[in-house]
């Protein structure tokens, strides 16, 4: 039965024929085919055959190449290289060579481990292929060690404010009635929790409208002030913090006689705000297509109607992560909060009147006191930051993260309810 369902191949004079089974199992079909071959001669005197190269074609099914993933080779190979970079480091740097220390054991390891991984590879492999893979190796390296630094940081940090943050005092207290001597039970950040949200929203309300109007005018408008501006954002882009610091205090509080408070914060943190968020958004709005700003102007909207309707909501998750970028440029900064809102222990929810703390001044305030329950509330408050950022982070993911054109869940529920009047 499996001799009968087996292709096989014939010739007949200047053609081959191959037979293939009937699905049924039951008859032969012949296809004729001519075979040729770019030196194959031409003539009365033609040598006639099968040609290898058409057979092969013919009665071996197509394999479909595999793209990309981890084969056995790749693994077995890496694990080779693994291992003898690791000796060959132990064997050098700890017993050859006069060296000591985990980092630079580690660093030599790696370094041995790329060039073992190599000459490994261009015994098996062309060297494009191998260098390919090399890159792609140090790109994964990269990952695991960014993903590793940032794990290192959470664990550290729970590890050591989760003594001052498993309390439910922590967040519902501040710490006006609380010594350096008092127990762990008494006092809180949440005047700190309130300044950061009251400073950073009132520095994002400032940062976003004027970071976005302006790159729309570097991007839509254009004109003679296009270029200095841009100049001047780039400029603005490394401005250090203290200087932000001492522009509010110099203007704001020293000229103008404003008193150190919440809002002269916000004012130094969307100095250094506002030249992320522009940045971010010319480059997000001009990768916005030319074709959509012409169709608008096709059906005869004006320049400022299809920025507004076309270009800013074709972008908008660009925005988003351009608002995100300013945030965090903001919220953890100290020097500037401390030379325009000063510090205080107790809770002051007016960002326009009074010493408002910030969690960042909180931290290095405390951080610095010789006494462990301070530092535990410290790293606390370090922790309840970084909660504080993912949170934000999140809503203004989930606010422009819908893809261009989608309709939000009120224009949803809006056009259903059309199409059910109908």
């Amino acid at each position: 039965m499996t001799d009968t369902l087996r292709p096989t191949l014939r010739t007949e004079g200047d053609a081959a024929v191959a037979l293939d089974p009937d699905p049924a199992g039951a008859t032969l079909q012949a296809a004729p085919t001519t075979v040729t071959g770019p030196n194959t001669p031409t003539g009365p005197n033609t040598p006639t055959g099968p040609d290898p190269a058409a057979a092969r074609s013919a009665v071996d099914p197509e394999r479909r190449r595999r793209l990309g993933g981890v084969t056995w080779p790749e693994v077995v190979t890496l694990l080779a290289a693994l291992a003898g970079s690791l000796a060959l480091d132990w064997l050098v740097y700890e017993r050859i060579m006069p060296f000591s220390g985990a980092q630079g054991f580690l660093g030599a390891w790696y370094l041995l481990f790329l060039g073992f991984t190599y000459a490994l590879g261009v015994m098996q492999w062309n060297r494009l292929v191998v260098r390919e893979r090399i890159v792609t190796l140090v790109a994964w390296s990269a990952g695991l060690l960014l993903a590793f630094v940032i794990g290192d940081q959470l664990v550290f940090l729970a590890i050591r404010g989760v003594s001052a943050a498993q309390h439910g005092n922590f967040f519902t207290q501040d710490m006006s009635r609380t010594s350096a001597v008092s127990p762990i039970t008494s006092g809180g950040a949440l005047h700190a929790v309130v300044g950061s949200l009251e400073q950073i929203g009132l520095a994002t309300l400032f940062a976003v409208p004027l970071g976005i109007a302006a790159a729309v005018y570097m991007s839509e408008v254009g004109g003679r002030a296009a270029r200095p501006l841009r100049t001047l954002v780039e400029a603005m882009t490394a401005l250090p913090s203290i200087v932000a610091g001492l522009f509010v205090l110099g203007v704001l509080i020293l000229s103008l006689g404003m008193e150190a408070c919440g809002f002269a914060a916000s004012v130094a943190l969307t100095v250094m705000m506002m030249p992320i968020v522009t940045r971010a958004a010319e480059v997000v709005i001009r990768l916005v297509p030319g074709t959509l700003r012409e169709a608008s102007y096709a059906l005869g909207a004006s320049q400022w109607r299809t920025v507004w309707t076309v270009v800013l909501p074709t972008a908008r998750r660009g925005l988003a992560t351009a608002v995100i970028l300013g945030v965090a440029r903001g919220i953890g900064e100290t020097s500037p909060v401390l030379l325009t809102a000063g510090f205080t222990a107790g809770f002051n929810l007016n960002a326009f009147s009074g010493h408002q703390v910030s969690l960042p001044l909180y931290i290095w305030n405390y951080v610095r006191q010789p006494y462990p329950f301070m530092v535990a509330r410290a790293f606390a408050a370090a922790m309840t930051l970084m909660a504080l950022v993912l949170i934000l982070f999140v809503t203004t993911r989930l606010i422009g993260g819908r893809r261009p054109g989608e309709a939000s869940r009120r224009q949803r529920r809006l056009i259903a309810r059309q199409a059910a009047a109908r």
